[in-house]
């Protein structure tokens, strides 16, 4: 097995991870998303996040949640895939995947040291905000990169190609 993979760990594993760095006096950040075509919004996001602390821990939605908040037609890549792609950049250090539609019970479980989403999140929007300050945390924005988003690449891509014919697609 690939040593990134090893990144991917369950709920259980990922506490009793960041318990082992905090009582280490490491600091432990938190971010989440679905990550469905990684592209460069998402590295330099990330990579921005790690700079934060010692600890990166990215909380990847399952497919069930993609297709509750994003659409019914995604994910495009399963979450074993998508959590796959992120555990494969250097900077990230723990990888799971989350059922619930927000991260708040995976927040309130983790405790993390700081909480980070995009710049393009107003803090009091920030799911797990309140939590993790009221826990001495910090909640960080990260600014959003412009230009780069997943529903823009699949607009794009339609736009180029046209809507595939039914029954030629397949999940991957």
């Amino acid at each position: 097995m690939e040593a990134y993979r090893r990144k991917i760990k369950t709920m259980r594993e990922t506490e009793e991870e960041c318990l082992r760095l905090k009582a280490a006096g490491k600091k432990v950040v938190f971010t989440n998303g679905c990550f469905d075509l990684l592209h460069p919004g998402h590295t330099r996001y990330l990579c921005a996040a790690r700079e934060l602390g010692d600890h990166l821990v990215v909380a990847v939605n399952s497919d069930r949640s993609v297709k509750t908040i994003k659409d019914p037609r995604r994910p495009i890549f399963v979450d074993d895939l998508r959590a796959e792609m992120v555990a494969a950049l250097g900077f990230v250090d723990s990888v799971l995947i989350f059922e619930e539609d927000n991260p708040l019970p995976v927040i309130r479980q983790l405790m993390p040291d700081v909480l980070v989403k995009g710049g393009d999140w107003a803090e009091d929007e920030i799911i797990g905000a309140d939590v993790v300050k009221a826990a001495g945390g910090e909640v960080k924005r990260i600014p959003f990169v412009a230009g780069f988003s997943t529903s823009a690449i699949i607009e794009k891509v339609v736009d180029l190609y046209g809507e595939p014919q039914r029954g030629t697609t397949r999940k991957l």
